[in-house]
């Protein structure tokens, strides 16, 4: 039995209003939500099994049962108790580590194999895209270790980085976990003060859905990705008028595009109704017109 994290119990205020009517992890990208690519990714390093913690719209994961053949158990917060209390609320379903822990919105193919090969033998290792020495969030030294994180220095910086959202867990941070707090300024920042060795391992490019634009533009990484520059996506189930003309834009199901003209760079969600022309933004189920204009 192979067990994984996602953390899910935020607000999601920089998404807003889209967080309105769906939790970030359950956003569309494509054709399926960030969680279900998420558990895709790890159901194809075998785990069977996803812990997911909920606060915010926690009715709305209550369908989510099984994704992509993994089960899923869900553990709700009345109180966000945040990214380290939320570890340390579901330790009964983790097992003895090392663990997995996954941001509910980052979109990555993380080194995971390897994440967890480190925390057998470190007591946490972070995901971390390489930058050059002083750029990113992480600083790296020439053994892989993390030497500088959130401006605090703790040995000479070879390589930068960006922590990307994903990290492990070894046996002995899992048992010092406190029951509320963060994982990087509540856990690694104390053991690296203590004068722990906690490993970075290079990761590939990531995606934060967290906000507007970042969330538009992980949909069109997924249409360059799947169909190349240009492409659109429409689910069967959807309708679009004749005299529409789609660029760069994903139509989920049961969606009604209307008008005439372009639809361009525009996610529109199930159910939806919207009328091109139209470029930019986010039309959500319940009606919303959201502009992510290009920055």
């Amino acid at each position: 039995m192979r067990v994984a994290m996602v953390l899910a119990a935020g607000h999601g205020t920089r998404l807003e209003p889209l967080t309105a009517e769906l939790p970030k992890p359950l956003v569309p990208v494509g054709d399926r939500s960030v969680l279900e690519h998420i558990a895709s990714g790890l159901a194809s390093f075998g785990f069977d099994e996803l812990v997911v913690n909920t606060h915010h719209l926690d009715e709305k994961f209550r369908s989510q049962n099984r994704i992509e053949g993994i089960i899923v158990h869900r553990v709700h917060e009345p109180v966000i108790r945040g990214t380290a209390g939320g570890v340390y609320g579901a330790r009964d379903r983790l097992g003895p580590g090392p663990v997995l822990v996954w941001n509910g919105d980052i979109l990555t193919d993380p080194p995971v194999l390897a994440l967890l090969d480190h925390a057998r033998t470190r007591d946490m290792a972070f995901a971390v895209s390489p930058l050059p020495a002083g750029r990113g969030s992480v600083g790296v030294d020439s053994t892989g270790h993390v030497v500088r994180l959130r401006g605090e220095r703790f040995g000479v910086e070879s390589a930068g980085g960006d922590y990307v959202g994903v990290l492990s867990l070894g046996p002995r941070a899992l048992d010092g976990l406190p029951e509320t707090g963060c994982l990087v300024g509540d856990v690694a920042l104390p053991l690296l003060r203590q004068g722990a060795k906690l490993a970075a391992v290079p990761a590939s490019s990531f995606r934060d859905i967290g906000s507007l634009r970042g969330y538009l533009d992980a949909n069109l990484d997924w249409l360059a990705a799947r169909g190349g520059a240009g492409s659109s996506w429409v689910h069967p189930t959807a309708r679009v008028a004749p005299s529409v003309s789609l660029s760069s834009s994903v139509v989920g199901a049961g969606a009604v595009v209307s008008g005439s003209g372009p639809l361009e760079r525009c996610v529109v969600w199930r159910g939806a109704t919207v009328t091109a022309p139209l470029a930019d933004a986010i039309v959500t189920t319940e009606g919303r017109v959201v502009h992510a204009p290009p920055t």
